[in-house]
């Protein structure tokens, strides 16, 4: 079996194990990193090797661009403090702890210790965001979560970057001259995201054709994150965030219609997915190759480091949290304005949400094998296999227990608040669209008759929304009224389908005629919710 075979079986293997996972009401990247760790333990299926370049080019961008698509500029504004503190000071406490331990009790190099240390500084929030959203935890929550790990990434990764440098002997480590790289290909990603987004998104009104819209919507963070760390030499990592961040504000006026977003809304849900699920599968299948490149170690020996090392990357987290947030005055003088402040269940749930990721492993991935002068770099493979060894426990571990600790803890967002906001919301738009249907009546001098079918809409509308209100959200007598409600318009919906298909089978209609009438009656019932 060739590599393009391994990787499309490996694809078919995702799809089943994420369906396996929904069923067991399991985060998905659990699974798959399992299954491809299994997968790759099974005899006589090929590992593959994807060059680490291949993952930062082809994976990062567009799973970057949705994260930042997705992401509130408001929300991330209004915890900017907490979250720049978890995503720079907390990297750096993890990076100093981390080589620390590596160093006097791995034995490793201060430069290859450096190196461990930056490549398990940052977070990858998937398998919790898939938790949060399961289980209602506090906005606050995932919103810290989510937005410390699109800082973070660019800020490791910078650091990873010098690191490096200074393991290979490309570079001389000095205090203040990284210091000043880190500012500048941090700050320049930052830039380099707002510039090109300033530039490019007004350019999309001129784009008429959904398929062209949505092909440029996935080239764009490509051409953005190569622009940026490869011409620019900053990061692309946080460019590709900045520009994502631009783009998901300015997302409802930029499709030229309402068929085109479905469409983009569409695509990118399964593009985002299939990446995922590749990137997880493939990182579970490199432990064997990893382990099989270190017959110096006993089997012990690795399990001991490992276990350290990840006592190391969780302890740090835990005890950031626990510390720095209970300095609040201090940073109320510092900032002139209110620390995030939380109570320890948060904290808690927050420090158990650190999963490490893809970005951990296709940095370790990237460490060169040999330094400036040829000779060989030292603890490489043991770099790789405490990345995974870390990854893994993270991920399966705290993975698992996330969903438990939330309920001991009963750290869950008050569902109705949430539900009479959006009432309100529709509420005000069903109004907005009721007065200007007045105007356009009077303006066009239309008779009432015509008038009057969308007023009863719109009516039919808001009463339903006001009596949401004042019912206090979704109590059960509302709850229920809503889902009849639901029912019976997707029984009206059927009942036109299924006689649209009957004109189909008899000829009365063609298939295109049909496929036309059915795309609406899918929008329509597609907008009933549930």
């Amino acid at each position: 079996m060739g590599q393009i075979e391994s990787l499309i079986f490996l694809l078919g293997a995702a799809a089943l194990l994420a369906q396996l996972a929904r069923v067991l009401k399991v985060p998905y990247p659990i699974f798959l990193v399992l299954g491809g760790l299994a997968l790759g333990f099974a005899p006589g299926l090929p590992t593959v090797v994807i060059p680490p370049e291949v993952i930062f080019v082809v994976f990062l961008p567009p799973l970057l661009n949705a994260a930042g698509f997705f992401s509130s500029p408001l929300d991330l504004r209004a915890h900017l403090r907490a979250i720049s503190l978890l995503a720079v000071g907390l990297v750096f406490v993890t990076i100093f702890a981390v080589a620390a331990v590596a160093h006097f009790v791995v034995g490793l190099s201060w430069p290859v210790a450096f190196v461990l240390g930056a490549i398990l500084s940052p977070t990858d929030p998937v398998a919790a965001e898939a938790i949060f959203r399961r289980l209602g935890v506090p906005e606050r929550v995932g919103t810290v979560v989510g937005g410390e790990s699109l800082i973070n990434d660019g800020t490791a990764l910078v650091a990873f970057r010098l690191a490096v440098g200074v393991a290979a002997g490309t570079a001389v480590f000095s205090p203040a001259g990284a210091g000043l790289d880190f500012l500048l290909v941090a700050g320049g990603g930052i830039i380099v995201g707002l510039l090109l987004a300033f530039a490019i998104l007004p350019l999309w009104s001129r784009l008429k054709d959904a398929s062209i819209q949505i092909t440029f919507s996935v080239l764009i963070p490509y051409g953005v994150y190569i622009l940026a760390e490869e011409v620019l030499h900053v990061s692309g990592i946080l460019a590709v965030v900045t520009y994502g961040l631009a783009q998901g504000w300015r997302a409802p006026r930029l499709f030229a219609d309402a068929t085109t977003r479905i469409q983009a809304l569409a695509f990118w849900g399964v593009l985002i997915f299939v990446l995922e699920a590749l990137l997880f599968v493939l990182l579970g299948q490199q432990l064997p190759s990893i382990i099989g490149e270190l017959d110096e170690y006993s089997g012990a020996e690795l399990l001991l480091y490992a276990v350290l090392t990840y006592g190391v990357v969780l302890g740090a987290r835990l005890l950031f949290f626990f510390t720095v947030p209970f300095l609040h005055p201090v940073f109320d003088r510092l900032f002139r304005s209110r620390y995030l402040r939380g109570n320890w269940r948060e904290y808690l749930v927050m420090s158990w949400s650190g999963m490490r990721g893809a970005v951990s492993l296709a940095a370790a991935l990237t460490v060169p094998r040999v330094t400036a002068d040829g000779a060989p770099l030292d603890d490489r493979d043991l770099v790789l296999f405490l990345t995974f060894a870390v990854i893994l426990a993270t991920l399966v571990l705290q993975g698992l227990t996330l969903p438990f600790l939330i309920k001991v803890l009963g750290l869950r967002e008050d569902g109705n608040a949430a539900r009479i906001s959006e009432l309100q919301a529709r509420l005000n738009g069903a109004r907005a669209a009721l007065e200007r249907l007045e105007r356009i009546c009077t303006e066009n001098g239309l008779p009432p008759e015509r008038e009057q079918g969308m007023r009863e809409y719109y009516e039919d509308r808001i009463e339903r929304y006001e009596a949401g209100i004042e019912a206090g959200g979704m109590t059960e007598e509302y709850a229920q009224s809503s889902a009849n409600w639901r029912g019976w318009r997707r029984d009206l919906i059927e009942a036109e389908r299924s006689a649209i298909i009957r004109m189909r089978n008899v000829g009365e209609i063609s298939p295109e005629t049909m496929r036309r009438i059915e795309r609406d009656l899918d929008l329509e019932e597609s907008r009933i919710g549930g």
